[in-house]
């Protein structure tokens, strides 16, 4: 198939329909677009649909683009993926972006479940217990990370110092990473897709790059990840994330 055919292909695999012909006010613009994403970027490297949609989602709520990512949850229940791992794919985003965007993401998430009939709230996926939430966290974090994160901020005033480290075993590790749904392999590939997508980030992109690969996840999947959240985000910070670490992937082939 030539990328034409591919993107009519693929297309229809994900939204049901067909791409843009001539409708519209910038079918040429639409045209470039649907055949780079559609017709390219989703046939080179090995991951399936569902764990591409779960990227394309991660970075549309990284940016806030919000009519996109209500397309793409779309994209997500057409692919087969459950309502309950799409809404793990943007709770686990809280850490990094911050609460306010999440919930905006969040409110895209839930209007376009309430428009293919989808009840809410989604059944709980809560797992961890209030008085173990450290203890919890930090048996995830420990064995990937180790002591880095506490030892990087000893040098922080008063309480800070063990504060801060400890937020972030318990919020990150403990709220999120032990929540049902999404196992801790996917988990670790969409952070790395998501630090890359903020920008700046590129200190945390070399650090969860070594996570992703610790817990079983391939160079050529971090690569194809990347390649895949490229049409999202831009290629500069595609090869700022890929330039940040690169000796990293090299190793891990």
């Amino acid at each position: 198939m030539n990328r034409i055919e591919r993107t009519e292909e693929k297309f229809k695999e994900l939204f049901g329909g067909r791409p843009v012909q001539n409708e519209g006010t910038d079918p040429e613009f639409m045209r470039i677009l649907q055949r780079f994403i559609f017709g390219e970027v989703c046939y080179v490297g090995s991951l399936d649909n569902r764990l591409r949609e779960l990227i394309t989602i991660t970075v549309l709520a990284v940016n806030q683009t919000l009519p996109q990512l209500a397309a793409h949850v779309g994209a997500c229940l057409n692919v087969g993926l459950s309502p309950l791992e799409i809404r793990e794919t943007i709770y686990q985003c809280a850490p990094l972006i911050g609460f306010p965007k999440t919930l905006n993401a969040i409110a895209a998430m839930n209007e376009a479940f309430a428009s293919k009939g989808i009840s809410l709230p989604l059944e709980s996926a809560e797992t961890i217990a209030e008085e173990t939430r450290y203890e919890t966290g930090l048996s995830i974090q420990s064995p990937v990370y180790g002591e880095e994160i506490a030892e990087r901020y000893a040098w922080l005033p008063g309480n800070f110092s063990k504060e801060i480290p400890k937020w972030l075993t318990e919020l990150c590790f403990a709220d999120f990473f032990t929540r049902k749904n999404l196992d801790g392999k996917t988990r670790e590939l969409l952070m790395v897709v998501m630090l890359a997508a903020m920008g700046g980030a590129e200190a945390q992109v070399r650090s969860h790059m070594i996570g992703a690969l610790r817990v079983g996840n391939t160079a050529e999947e971090i690569v194809c990840a990347l390649a895949h959240a490229l049409p999202y985000m831009g290629f500069p910070r595609v090869f700022n994330a890929l330039n940040s670490a690169k000796e990293i992937l090299i190793g891990g082939k």
